[in-house]
């Protein structure tokens, strides 16, 4: 493979709650689920580049995210998976599906996020990235991405192996793709196969209408538990049959359909990659579905971080500034940091980044993230605190906590227009060189870099008070580290407000 494998299509945010059921409501008879437990994951489009990724594979993801707290969420899982997220603006909420469990079966689904809203314009790395792809799989759940102009001018223009996974209110397929893969139900509702025959018979006709209709090169009609049959441009098809297997069959025909784009990438034929993809899919169903499947990171990751206080703290906060700003045709700026201790040097940058737009959100370190970063002893003042001061400083219009090490997934759903560095990292060769340029050029943003006070350090300031030293604008040696820090940060707030 010379490039990545990028999964182009619809992300839903998918929940799995898993519960007990003793007793039935008193005002309606329906069974209580008690809650035990529950997992987020990246659904549609996204699982299927969870999966990729899962295998191996350098896995870019172009996608809709929206401006609002569970598009954070994906942001969030989608790093934690090392997919690459190329986000597109989206009108209107992210979609979710929430599937009540009892005892590993799905008791009631709950979908919310409402009609779907319309993707805004890829950038031009994100046609460069279709354009150099090893293969492309464009997984459609009906909600837009697979059927914007743009993207599909660019589908049909790649020398990538092409994979496209339809869905029955999604657009037809660009012609040429070299598989599509529907399910038995969708190939039928497609094709508008009439009933009659045996169900190969109605499979086959199904799938070489589709593979006509379309101009592919090949059409697998998968069969459930039965494997798939495959339909190439000859008269007679080829039916993979799949090993016996029960368990949950949710993501199998994402599974399914990864799989054969990864076989294509590595220069399998395409019966070839059908042959493995039934394989794998009917292991991913033996082996437990998609809670077994679920990379160990993603399980992982901890839920969203709720911090009160104040209403500019949060992925919801953050969403409506950035939604606004954009809808005003205005410049989101973003910048990130620990924020430990506040001080000048701090404010100075947060100033000056306010000025270079019409908002400025602060991703925030969590308290896990700083002592991942900087030792068991740190942060000294909690993530709660240290959001409530920055957000009421008069230059900051929202903070968003995030747990990663680097602000990559918050930065990759914000989509800021500018992202600012503090300090004299220009000396290195130009703010082109951070490693945040690379991430910003996805959507076309850039990383600046703002002056910084010199001789300003959290870490200095720190071990000057536990040493009882005054240094960088601290008190005499006489007051008390705790006192110092807070008359510190009091100073520094106060220089903050407009």
């Amino acid at each position: 493979m010379t490039g990545p494998v990028v999964v182009l299509g619809d992300t839903l945010l998918d929940r799995d709650v898993e519960g007990l059921v003793n007793r039935l409501c008193p005002d309606s008879p329906v069974p209580v689920l008690d809650e035990t437990s529950s997992v987020d994951r990246p659904g549609g489009a996204g699982l299927a580049a969870v999966f990729a990724a899962a295998q191996g594979a350098e896995v870019a993801l172009v996608t809709a995210v929206a401006d609002d707290a569970g598009g954070a969420r994906l942001g969030t899982l989608l790093a934690a998976a090392g997919v690459r997220l190329y986000a597109l603006p989206l009108a209107g909420a992210t979609p979710e599906k929430v599937r009540l469990r009892v005892r590993g079966r799905v008791l009631l689904r709950h979908d919310r996020g409402g009609a779907a809203g319309v993707p805004g314009q890829p950038s031009d790395a994100v046609l460069r990235l279709i354009a150099g792809a090893s293969a492309v799989l464009v997984s459609d759940y009906g909600r837009g991405v697979a059927g914007h102009p743009a993207l599909r001018a660019a589908l049909a223009a790649t020398r990538a192996p092409v994979v496209w996974d339809p869905h029955p209110r999604g657009p037809a397929a660009v012609p040429g793709v070299h598989l599509a893969t529907p399910n038995e139900p969708e190939a039928r509702d497609l094709a508008k196969t009439p009933p009659g025959g045996s169900r190969l018979a109605a499979a086959s006709r199904s799938a070489q209408a589709l593979r006509r209709r379309w101009q592919a090169r090949a059409v697998a009609v998968t069969l459930g538990g039965d494997g798939a049959l495959l339909c190439h441009a000859g008269s007679t098809p080829l039916v993979v049959p799949a090993p016996p297997a029960e368990g949950d069959t949710c993501g199998a025909g994402d599974r399914f359909a990864s799989t054969a784009t990864l076989a294509l990438a590595r220069g399998a034929l395409v019966s070839e990659a059908v042959q493995e993809a039934v394989a794998e899919a009917s292991a991913y169903v033996a082996g437990g579905g998609v809670a077994s499947a679920l990379p160990a990171p993603v399980r992982a990751v901890a839920p969203a971080v709720v911090t009160g206080g104040s209403d500019r703290i949060g992925a919801g906060a953050a969403g409506e500034v950035v939604a606004r700003v954009r809808a005003a045709g205005g410049t989101v700026v973003a910048t990130g940091g620990c924020f430990d201790l506040l001080h000048a040097g701090h404010v100075a940058t947060l100033q000056a980044a306010r000025q270079l737009g019409d908002c400025l959100v602060v991703c925030l370190n969590s308290d896990a993230s700083v002592s991942g970063l900087k030792g068991p002893e740190r942060p000294v003042v909690p993530q709660g605190d240290r959001g409530r001061l920055l957000a009421a400083l008069g230059c900051v219009d929202a903070v968003l906590i995030f747990d990663e090490p680097t602000p990559e997934a918050a930065m990759s759903w914000l989509r800021p227009d500018i992202w600012v560095k503090g300090g004299d990292y220009a000396s290195g060769g130009g703010a082109e060189t951070l490693p945040e340029s690379e991430i910003l050029a996805r959507w076309g943003g850039h990383t600046v870099v703002v002056p910084y006070l010199d001789g300003r350090s959290t870490t200095d300031m720190i071990a000057a008070a536990r040493a009882g030293r005054g240094s960088a604008g601290w008190p005499a040696a006489t007051v008390d580290p705790a006192e110092a820090v807070a008359q510190t940060v009091v100073r520094s707030t106060a220089k903050g407000a407009r």
